[in-house]
């Protein structure tokens, strides 16, 4: 079963690494380990996440940094709240920070450097949170800022 698998893994020297990743309400917690490049979210492979359009985005990471860099991890990636695409941008934040953190803590830091300034040139995105949330609305207004028509007669 799986929990005597996850005994099992205790014993040895366990690389591994939890990062999260955030988008608006989204967050998405990836653990990062030594293995043989596999990629889940929530259970399954990336090419299954929907929907379907964002699926590129996923992969961002994986495609700027070649598929050498993930080939010896693995990556399992947990995610909640927020909608479909906040969902995918946590997941690919987490994916990219995992990596990073992952390369430091287990790799040597010039290429983790390497890593990071790829990542960082493509989109800042991957590796910094974006922290724009939702304002809340107020009264006497259908959103935060709009306000009700009035008329004059």
């Amino acid at each position: 079963g799986f929990r005597s698998i996850m005994s099992a893994e205790k014993k040895g020297p366990l690389q591994s690494v939890q990062v999260f990743g955030r988008k608006k309400t989204a967050t998405a917690v990836a653990h990062c380990k030594r293995g043989n490049g596999l990629m889940k979210v929530n259970g399954r492979p990336l090419e299954l996440v929907e929907p379907a359009t964002l699926r590129f985005k996923l992969q961002e990471p994986v495609l700027l940094l070649g598929k050498d860099k993930f080939a010896g991890v693995d990556i399992r990636v947990r995610v909640n709240g927020g909608g479909h695409v906040s969902q995918v941008y946590a997941i690919r934040q987490a994916i990219s920070k995992s990596l990073v953190a992952y390369y430091q803590k287990y790799v040597d830091e010039a290429s983790k450097k390497e890593i990071k300034d790829i990542l960082t040139s493509y989109d800042k995105g991957l590796l910094v949170a974006d922290p724009r949330r939702k304002e809340s609305k107020k009264f006497g207004g259908p959103g935060a800022r709009a306000r009700y028509q009035k008329s004059y007669r």
